[in-house]
């Protein structure tokens, strides 16, 4: 079994092809203008993660012809050590395969890339805001239990509780390929805190998830369309916070997108990182206008859309997360809004790769 899905695996991500890449990259380093070149850090993160592609699978390579040699040695000798060290390294193995098929799910174009996300607390005042903040704190323990790193931009904070707004990036390796299946909108059922008669009510929230763009990729921004306010940092206070008005908040005016920066140490800083964030939404807007389009001339109807309802979580009268796309349920709420998310976002990832989306607008 693991032989099989190895070979699969081979045929995927081939050393050969890999290690051809390696070199042609490898080459491009030592050109002499080549570190002071806008490219220069997306192709060493491409050398990086080829490098690592190619040293999982001959390190599987050499760890199958281990097992063999074991399974070998079973069929002539009944040895109780060496039958368990053949299981012990077999599903070593296999969790290693299961792991590379992954990537096979994370191949688009920016997956392999850090990605922004923005929660939006929906109508619905402080029961929407707080389900805003518990989706925030859901996707700040996924990221830190997947050693992903976390960075605070804007943050629009309700003093009685909750937020309205936040955006955040998450760096790391394939952050957008796992994080882009959330976008939509999250919906919340359960007995609100803020309601005195323990009242059901029903919570929305909105989540965007871009790619943080490599420099090479050209966005048009034209001074002329934008608006820039400065403003001093309406935070919750603490380390990341400015007390000068040195917050940037960017409008750009053909598209109506805001983006808005606070947690620089500078102005320079703060505008610098919400261009970077409005070059991403910018260039996610163009590429939905092109596919909206291209549904329009196939009479087709996207499955995944900005606005759709993609999941709820019910804590009353029962407890159950379920993924109107993909069609999977869990009963363990807590554990999901503990960032335990990985079912959730494979099941996605799976399902969009077969082909089998399921229309979570109608769910």
């Amino acid at each position: 079994m693991c032989a099989r899905r190895l070979t699969s695996c081979v045929k995927v991500f081939d050393p050969t092809t890999l290690k051809t890449r390696i070199e042609e990259l490898q080459k491009l380093t030592v050109q002499q203008d080549f570190w002071s070149s806008d490219n220069a850090h997306e192709v060493n993160r491409e050398i990086s993660l080829l490098q690592s592609r190619l040293d999982k699978i001959e390190t599987s390579q050499n760890e199958l012809l281990e097992l063999e040699a074991i399974a070998e040695l079973l069929s002539e000798v009944d040895d109780a050590e060496l039958n368990s060290e053949f299981y012990s390294k077999s599903a070593a193995m296999a969790k290693s395969i299961e792991a590379y098929q992954i990537l096979v799910l994370l191949d688009g174009e920016f997956d392999s890339g850090d990605a922004i996300m923005t929660i939006h607390a929906g109508a619905g005042g402080l029961d929407s805001q707080d389900w805003a903040e518990m989706l925030y704190r859901m996707y700040l323990r996924w990221a830190e239990s997947n050693k992903f790193t976390v960075k605070l931009i804007d943050e629009l904070s309700n003093q009685e509780a909750g937020i309205k707004s936040v955006t955040i990036s998450i760096s790391g390796d394939y952050a957008y390929g796992y994080l882009k299946g959330e976008q939509g909108v999250h919906r919340l059922v359960r007995i609100s805190p803020f309601d005195s008669a323990k009242r059901r009510h029903t919570s929305f929230a909105s989540i965007e998830v871009v790619p943080v763009l490599p420099d090479s990729v050209e966005v048009e921004i034209r001074t002329e369309d934008l608006k820039v306010d400065t403003y001093r940092s309406s935070g919750a206070g603490g380390q990341y916070v400015n007390m000068t008005d040195s917050a940037i908040r960017i409008t750009h005016m053909p598209s109506g997108i805001v983006v808005s920066c606070q947690t620089e140490r500078s102005q320079h800083m703060n505008r610098a990182t919400a261009m970077q964030v409005l070059r991403s939404k910018l260039f996610e807007q163009t590429l939905n206008e092109r596919q909206a389009q291209l549904d329009n001339i196939q009479g087709e109807k996207r499955t995944v859309a900005w606005g759709s309802q993609i999941r709820s979580y019910t804590l009353q009268p029962f407890q159950l997360i379920k993924d109107h796309r993909s069609g999977c349920e869990i009963g363990n709420v807590q554990a999901v809004l503990d960032g335990d998310l990985d079912e959730l976002i494979m099941s996605y990832l799976r399902y969009v790769k077969t082909g089998k989306l399921q229309n979570g607008s109608d769910s």
